[in-house]
């Protein structure tokens, strides 16, 4: 028990309080935490999810705990543990800054000297093992990169929101592009620009701390882009699935023309919107915008009572339609 309480009163005392001795002790923590991830998904049957949950409620609460005991000693002065957890961004002093930096400058030159076998592994491990990679040293070496990540951000959003700031800029610029090299570029750009437009708002509006003000931007920005973006926006797959709707109906109003003019040995014959609107029984709404399209394209005309046919252009074009050549 002496060897505990001799490290918990030199975490409470004052001396304790340079930012990069605090950094190394996170690191190792981080690195603790993401080794026995590896351990638990590895030895046992349990999930990566699973095994991060365990992990990481674990840590957390064994912190919370030192953290509460070291706020009940007489020289407790919590060595700036409480940043760590919740983000103080407004209070770095230059060698925050600088301690930040170079971290954040190693790390990222490992990523661009390892950048083509951690490409690799992170799509396909086992590929990465035939092609005689170290793929175990590499997953152990790109997890210390992660850990890097975040302990660099913890001073500035705290361990509570450091991880929206590690996933929210990828998922963000994934919806962007497919391209594994621009997702990283703009994931850079994306968290950097969140972390200025946060500092600047907690900068103009009283009282509001930085780090929760980074996240808030940084979610506006996830949110903008799950709406706007192209092709995996919601609102662009909401236009092409009303597109698909209208190109689905009016495949099966020309379908169901043709086979009303097969019947009436006539293909000019017409037919009422009624009737048109019981070729498509799940979506009978449709049949009015599918049907202006088929107009649109000259297809089907429709004559003074309102009634609908089939055009000569629109019968050569079912007809292809059903022999599959279109």
């Amino acid at each position: 028990m002496r060897p505990c309480r001799e490290l918990l009163w030199l975490l409470s005392s004052p001396e304790a309080k340079p930012p990069f001795i605090l950094l190394i002790g996170a690191a190792l923590a981080g690195w603790l935490g993401t080794w026995m991830i590896l351990l638990i998904t590895g030895k046992t049957a349990i999930h990566e999810d699973g095994a991060q949950g365990i992990i990481l409620s674990v840590f957390f609460g064994f912190g919370l705990v030192l953290l509460s005991k070291i706020q009940r000693m007489p020289t407790a002065a919590k060595a700036g543990l409480d940043k760590f957890l919740f983000g103080q961004a407004a209070t770095l002093m230059t060698e925050d800054i600088i301690a930040m930096s170079v971290v954040g400058a190693l790390a990222l030159l490992l990523m661009i000297i390892f950048w083509k076998e951690f490409k690799i592994l992170s799509f396909d491990p086992d590929y990465t093992s035939s092609q005689g990679f170290p793929a175990r040293k590499l997953e152990y070496l790109l997890t210390f990169l992660i850990v890097a990540a975040v302990v660099i951000g913890l001073q500035t959003v705290g361990v509570v929101l450091m991880s929206a700031m590690v996933v929210a800029p990828a998922a963000s610029a994934r919806q962007w592009t497919n391209r594994l090299e621009t997702i990283v570029v703009l994931s850079g750009i994306i968290g950097a620009a969140a972390g200025i437009t946060g500092a600047l708002f907690s900068s103009f509006v009283s009282k509001l701390p930085t780090g929760p003000a980074i996240v808030l931007a940084l979610g506006a920005v996830s949110g903008l882009s799950i709406l706007l973006a192209p092709g995996r926006g919601l609102i662009s797959r909401l236009i092409l699935r009303a597109r698909n709707r209208k190109t689905y109906a009016a495949d099966k109003i020309l379908e169901g023309l043709w086979k009303l003019a097969m019947n009436h040995d006539s293909f000019d014959h017409p037919h009422s919107l009624k009737t048109l609107r019981v070729l498509v029984p799940e979506r009978p709404r449709s049949v009015d915008g599918g049907l202006e399209a088929l107009r649109g394209r000259g297809l089907v005309s429709r004559d003074k009572q309102g009634r609908f046919a089939l055009t000569p252009e629109g019968r050569d074009y079912a007809e292809n339609m059903r022999g599959g050549t279109v």
